[in-house]
């Protein structure tokens, strides 16, 4: 298989090249490097099979694929909130051009939507029929609607030329090449906890999240690509393990050492109180589940940040 991955400089991105080159494929990495970094892919420079595009995915492309992975968009609110018109761009230019592409290729193509298609959910946990709590004008809109936007423009296509498509909705990832300062809390604590800086948690601490290692992720990102093309529906990956951000804090200060305190400060606007994916879908559909445990993949996380930093 010809895969094409764009935003393959990217945390995410460039650990789905990796898998996709262990297991045969070729690899065009498209990234025009606005949030990616050629340090994550540095390390395939030389393997054959690999190539880097240097491309945004607001303008159109021509290329032969026989997969799409489109991942292309800024993720953390630090980055899509510098840049919140780009943000929208590359999630609705971006998604247009890649189906285009879609249907001129014949290619399979995957949208790596967002958990926070649900907003501030007031349905815990939350199953792909959840249509979300989302305020469409607030300061995380661009990438919020952004990404709705792009699912429905999926299904659009779907309904008009019957493109094989794909949707996952990704919630919280973390895992070695997270960018520092991208402003996502594992990455903040852990440099804040290397650096003796305080632990900054907004808000009291009791909302929660649920963190997916990476590997786990792009292997189910791999999974749905491979299912059979009447398969669309949208599809939860995470982990469905619940913690609060105290616990996390606390997590990473018992990995790290040091001595960080911890500080609270105000909660930012449209932040969600909680976020827990269903993964029934993904089980019975995919016959995936999480398998790295919070405490090991913040290990391998905390190595890959002090190997940074120090």
């Amino acid at each position: 298989m010809k895969a094409l991955v764009t935003g393959g400089a990217g945390f995410i991105g460039s650990h789905l090249c990796d898998l996709l080159l262990a297991r045969g494929h070729e690899v065009i990495c498209l990234d025009n490097f606005s949030t990616g970094s050629d340090e994550n892919i540095r390390h395939l420079s030389n393997n054959a099979r690999f190539r880097l595009l240097r491309h945004d995915v607001t303008v159109p492309l021509q290329a032969e694929a026989d997969e799409i992975f489109n991942l292309a968009c800024p993720a953390s609110p630090v980055h899509y909130q510098r840049i919140p018109i780009e943000t929208t761009k590359a999630c609705v230019y971006g998604a247009i051009n890649m189906l285009d592409l879609a249907c001129a290729s014949g290619a399979k193509i995957l949208q790596a939507s967002t958990s926070e298609v649900y907003g501030d959910p007031q349905v815990h946990p939350q199953t792909e029929a959840y249509w979300g709590h989302v305020n469409p004008i607030g300061p995380r809109s661009c990438y919020d609607e952004g990404k709705r936007c792009a699912e429905a423009l999926f299904f659009d296509y779907r309904r008009r030329s019957q493109l094989p498509i794909k949707v996952v909705r990704i919630f919280n990832t973390y895992g070695p090449r997270m960018h520092p300062s991208d402003g996502r809390v594992v990455s903040n604590f852990i440099v804040q906890a290397l650096r003796n800086d305080p632990i900054t948690i907004y808000g009291d601490g009791s909302h929660t999240r649920s963190f997916c290692y990476v590997d786990d992720l792009v292997e189910a990102m791999a999974g749905m690509m491979a299912t059979p093309d009447d398969f669309i529906a949208p599809v939860n990956i995470g982990n469905p393990m619940e913690v609060t951000i105290l616990e996390l804090a606390e997590l990473v200060l018992g990995i790290v050492g040091g001595k960080s305190k911890i500080e609270f400060k105000p909660l930012p606007e449209d932040d969600p109180q909680q976020r827990q994916p269903d993964i029934g879908l993904a089980r019975s559909a995919l016959g995936w589940s999480p398998r790295v445990a919070l405490e090991d993949g913040l290990g391998e996380t905390v190595r890959y940040f002090r190997g940074l930093i120090n």
